[in-house]
């Protein structure tokens, strides 16, 4: 395999900048997000160069709109892409959940009538199956939990290795290999921020 593959994760939004679980709810980018997205597609540009790549995008407007702003024509929209199901805890906040449930975070604990840890790893090895089979690079355009699983499930690890990993709004992963071994090229950059 000796394609490179690129994580950008939506701009941000609303629940994201207050810390709300965001999984199925479709909510826009913030005036804010925008700007990261826009941004984003620049240093995802210059990363690039002129190689061409397969674009997939979630079917979430966060996602779709952040590829759109960073100048990406999407190839593909799959539920494959989409975050982390968190059931019951969709719209909470860690420390709301923690009031019911001492100690919660989504790596270890279930979310009830959610997607298991298990099912969001099956998920992406599915993905990345698919991914890897691609001749081409390819920019998957997705969300914070989701990306976080890709990126452990790259490198071998289960899902609950995400929590290792930071991922911003509208940061951006390069993922590839050295010599056939799965490797994290790049993790989170930030777009650069522009002063009025």
């Amino acid at each position: 395999m000796s394609n490179t593959v690129y994580l950008l994760r939506h701009g941000q939004t609303e629940w994201s900048e207050t810390g709300k679980h965001t999984g199925r709810t479709d909510i826009p980018l913030t005036g804010e997000g925008e700007a990261r997205a826009r941004r984003a597609g620049e240093v995802l540009a210059g990363l690039r160069g002129e190689r061409g790549a397969v674009v997939i995008t979630s079917p979430r407007q966060r996602a779709v709109r952040t590829a759109a702003l960073a100048g990406l024509a999407v190839d593909e929209t799959t539920e494959e892409l989409a975050e982390w199901d968190y059931g019951d805890y969709e719209g909470l906040t860690t420390p709301e959940i923690r009031e019911a449930v001492p100690g919660w975070t989504v790596w270890t604990h279930p979310c009830p009538n959610g997607e298991s840890a298990e099912q969001v790893t099956e998920r992406a090895a599915r993905l990345l199956d698919r991914v890897r089979r691609l001749d081409r690079d390819v920019v998957l355009v997705g969300h914070g939990h989701f990306s976080r699983v890709l990126v452990a499930a790259w490198i071998g690890q289960p899902s609950t290795f995400g929590v290792h990993f930071g991922l911003d709004a509208a940061g951006i992963v390069v993922l590839g290999d050295e010599r056939g071994v799965p490797q994290i090229k790049r993790m989170n950059i930030p777009s650069p921020v522009r002063n009025p």
